[in-house]
């Protein structure tokens, strides 16, 4: 660890009421997160604190059309399916709780290790997480969740356009890199190396 990444630890035993109380010049660990006791929704990226908005309408009909479609297709199969708010832990060295620092709620993945799902939802990286743009989130999922979604080894990172009724989906390659496939839209169906024989109908995404 370099010292600009040197992390500055609240006490993580001190227990908040309000998202307001929280500094957010300040980095946190999981350990932090689990004492905060207000409804508001937040994630953690490298310690520092993102609050996460309501979506809008089109975000969760979009969100619901992709997982009912691969809930059915994974009936019967090992891999599961789960939607947000659900914690990703994304952990180094340590799976303690106070040397976490990265804690996602993606809009949907699919875990297909059950050995990293526990009460507290999933650590370690899914196998497939989907992302639902919403105005002013943009930069949020394109760049910040990017970068942790690569780095930790989810394997296909789909970002999903409902306004353009686009999706694109990267891939980690041997290197441990991202590799964007073509753009999708309307009419085309998406295919999925970590889930052979599934198919997702766009059409049936974008339907409103």
């Amino acid at each position: 660890m370099t010292k600009s990444e040197t992390y500055i630890k609240p006490d993580p035993s001190t227990k908040v009421l309000a998202f307001e109380d929280i500094d957010l010049s300040l980095t946190y660990s999981y350990a932090h997160y689990l004492n905060w006791l207000f409804d508001d929704r937040i994630e953690l990226i490298k310690g520092k604190v993102f609050k996460v908005y309501g979506p809008a309408r089109i975000h969760q009909q979009v969100s619901i059309h992709i997982s009912s479609i691969i809930y059915n297709f994974l009936l019967g199969k090992p891999c599961k399916i789960y939607t947000a708010p659900f914690d990703v832990r994304f952990y180094k060295a340590s799976k303690a709780d106070k040397d976490i620092y990265t804690v996602l709620q993606p809009d949907i993945c699919v875990i297909c290790d059950g050995t990293k799902l526990d009460d507290k939802g999933c650590i370690g990286a899914p196998d497939i997480v989907v992302e639902i743009l919403s105005p002013g989130n943009n930069k949020m999922e394109l760049l910040y969740k990017y970068g942790i979604y690569e780095e930790f080894g989810v394997k296909e990172y789909w970002v999903v356009s409902p306004g353009d009724k686009t999706l694109l989906k990267y891939t980690l390659d041997v290197k441990g890199k991202y590799q964007p496939s073509k753009l999708f839209t309307l009419s085309e169906k998406v295919y999925s190396e970590v889930l052979p024989g599934f198919e997702l109908d766009l059409d049936a995404v974008f339907e409103d």
